[in-house]
């Protein structure tokens, strides 16, 4: 994996506010990130760095107060709230600390709800990448299985079917693994290294150096700014336990 990725999301000068607080709260405050296609990127900082609205805002979940954020070249900022939606339907796929399933789906109707709304004329083709997914990360097994019959880890990796059942071009990812013990968050995370070494782009928020050190590289924000980022190469099995180390020591120097 080298740096001459073409970029697929650009942002600069990202900006938000607050206005409901009184004084209103600066969130982002002048935010120039590129990310390459195919990258792993990870996002850390302390509690209210601003992480997670970082990653709501160049997802289109959130909307910036300034400046710009493009995909695949294309600018999504001004785009009306229906053309975003179908931007994050088929472009995008998310997946949260907590698996939003719907209770009265078995886990394959979950995972192929979105795949279906976004290919509705070929069902067909959406169940077999669904089944194929659930085949993958080892959970075929419990497709028929409610969402409250299953593990936290696995329901994870359902998570993970779901947001790759669209074929997206970019996975977000926030705090993933933050409701998990240290088994399901490795088993997440292999998940997620698997996604990307398949050419699936991630960008993942996390507070877990262990989680961190699966990126490629590291940005570090503080106030609502990139502090530093730590470029980090692929990430090896072998190599694992010494770049946990070099992470850490990093994040130190930040007073992490």
């Amino acid at each position: 994996m080298s740096h001459t990725h073409n970029v697929i999301l650009e942002c600069t000068d990202l900006s938000k506010t607050f206005y409901s607080t009184e004084p209103p709260t600066d969130v982002l405050d002048g935010i120039d990130l590129t990310v390459g296609d195919g990258e792993f990127l990870v996002v850390m900082g302390a509690s209210g760095s601003g992480k997670s609205t970082m990653l709501y805002n160049i997802s289109g979940m959130d909307r910036p107060t300034g400046g710009r954020v493009a995909l695949g070249g294309k600018e999504i900022t001004s785009l009306t709230d229906a053309e975003m939606s179908r931007v994050r339907l088929t472009g995008m796929g998310f997946i949260f600390q907590q698996a939003y399933f719907l209770k009265n789906l078995n886990i394959q109707d979950n995972i192929l709800l979105p795949a279906l709304k976004a290919t509705p004329k070929d069902r067909t083709g959406a169940v077999k990448r669904v089944d194929d997914l659930m085949e993958r990360f080892g959970i075929a097994h419990i497709k028929r299985h409610g969402i409250t019959q299953i593990s936290g880890g696995q329901l994870q990796r359902a998570s993970i079917c779901r947001a790759l059942a669209t074929e997206p071009a970019i996975l977000f990812a926030d705090e993933p693994t933050g409701a998990l013990n240290s088994t399901m968050t490795a088993e997440v995370m292999d998940a997620l290294t698997s996604v990307h070494r398949a050419g699936t782009t991630i960008v993942l928020v996390t507070h877990d150096p262990a989680c961190a050190a699966r990126g490629d590289r590291v940005v570090y924000l503080r106030d609502g700014q990139i502090l530093d980022s730590h470029a980090m190469g692929a990430w090896t099995e072998e190599g694992a336990e010494r770049r946990e180390d070099d992470i850490f020591a990093w994040l130190a120097k930040k007073g992490f």
